[in-house]
Formats: structure tokens, sequence, C-alpha cells
């Protein structure tokens, strides 16, 4: 498989990864018990949501890559 073609592949899997992730991430910020923890629980939670997809995403930019 080519390098464009890899790459055409990994944007369409990985947009499609950050939309899905993007939602369940908003239902669980409006969830009883994300709404109702002390302020630095809620801080601590948009922290971890906002860069957890980056860890499953890494094999696909590597994969992306060619390598």
């Amino acid at each position: 498989m080519n390098l464009r073609l890899r790459k055409l592949i990994g944007m369409i899997v990985m947009i499609s990864f950050v939309v899905i992730y993007a939602l369940v991430a908003m239902a669980l910020a409006q969830s009883r018990p994300v709404l109702e923890a002390h302020d630095f629980v809620k801080g601590l939670f948009y922290v971890v949501a906002g860069l957890a997809w980056v860890l499953p995403v890494m094999p696909l930019i590597k994969w992306m890559e060619g390598r």
C-alpha cells in the first residue's frame, strides 16, 4: 500500500475516532458524578479526557507514516 493511500485511510479513521471520542467525552462530562464533583476533580477529568485520545491514535499515526 502506498504512503498516500495510507494517509488517506488513516485520516478518515482518525477523524471518525476523534468525533466519536468527543461525543462520548461530552456525554461523560454531563453525567451526574462529574457534575456533582469538586472543581479540582472536574478539572482533572477535563485534562485527562482532553489528552486521552492521543494514546489510541499513536499506533495509527505510526502506521500512516509507513513504519
